[in-house]
């Protein structure tokens, strides 16, 4: 399973160094490096990002605003030269607060803690499915307890190899699980548009042929897929 990743620090040196630290652990991969918050926002808008490299103290806008005003929220991992920020990282649930400058051995660590987390999320399992017309919604178990996820909140379904996710408006749920046999469990509202994605149309603002718009969030269309999908838009 690869993690996608994003940086954004205003200094050119750190965000080079976040780079290399990153390029030397496998299946975490790089998706930008941006200088500024803004600069940031288009890439977290238009791209699933895993984990986020955020620099707090920035001009403009600080990472922790920033954060806390994302409504897709991946796990974070804040980065200063000021300890007197750690309170505020740990309040947003922050994965690690790093403190600069950043040794490997330090950043590996932040890196442990993220995947521990994932740990914890993987062991996700459907044990609901099968909607009817009485029952449109599947229970996910999440450690001891089981969650309900209502269909009408699912935006869309991704794929990554065994594993999918689950995307809401305030959350996303991570499961073991095929995205063919996943397909299966849904109502007619949902339609598969691409071989990782799986749409719900009701949430559809807009599209070409070549995409779909949920909101901000752009998701390609398959060739393979297209005359379906476009037929029910």
């Amino acid at each position: 399973m690869s993690y996608q990743c994003v940086i954004i620090d205003d200094e050119k040196l750190a965000r080079e160094l976040l780079e290399a630290y990153i390029s030397q652990v496998p299946n975490f991969e790089l998706v930008a490096s941006c200088a500024s918050a803004i600069d940031a926002s288009d890439v977290l808008n238009k791209k699933h990002v895993d984990l986020l490299f955020l620099d707090i103290e920035m001009p403009v806008l600080k990472g922790t605003d920033f954060f806390r005003n994302l409504v897709q929220k991946p796990k974070v991992v804040f980065t200063t030269a000021y300890r007197d920020y750690a309170i505020d990282g740990f309040e947003l649930n922050a994965v690690d607060y790093l403190l600069k400058p950043i040794i490997f051995d330090r950043f590996f660590k932040a890196i442990q803690k993220f995947l521990a987390t994932q740990k914890t999320v993987e062991k996700e399992t459907i044990i609901q499915t099968k909607p009817t017309q009485k029952n449109n919604f599947i229970y996910i178990s999440k450690g001891r307890k089981k969650v309900k996820i209502w269909y009408d909140d699912i935006l869309y379904i991704e794929s990554f190899k065994d594993y999918i996710k689950i995307h809401l408006k305030e959350e996303t749920h991570t499961i073991k699980y095929k995205i063919s046999v996943f397909e299966t469990e849904l109502d007619d509202r949902f339609v598969r548009i691409h071989r990782s994605y799986i749409a719900n149309t009701d949430k559809v603002t807009a599209y070409t042929k070549d995409d779909i718009e949920i909101g901000k969030i752009e998701i390609p269309i398959g060739g393979n897929y297209r005359k379906g999908i476009l037929n029910r838009l």
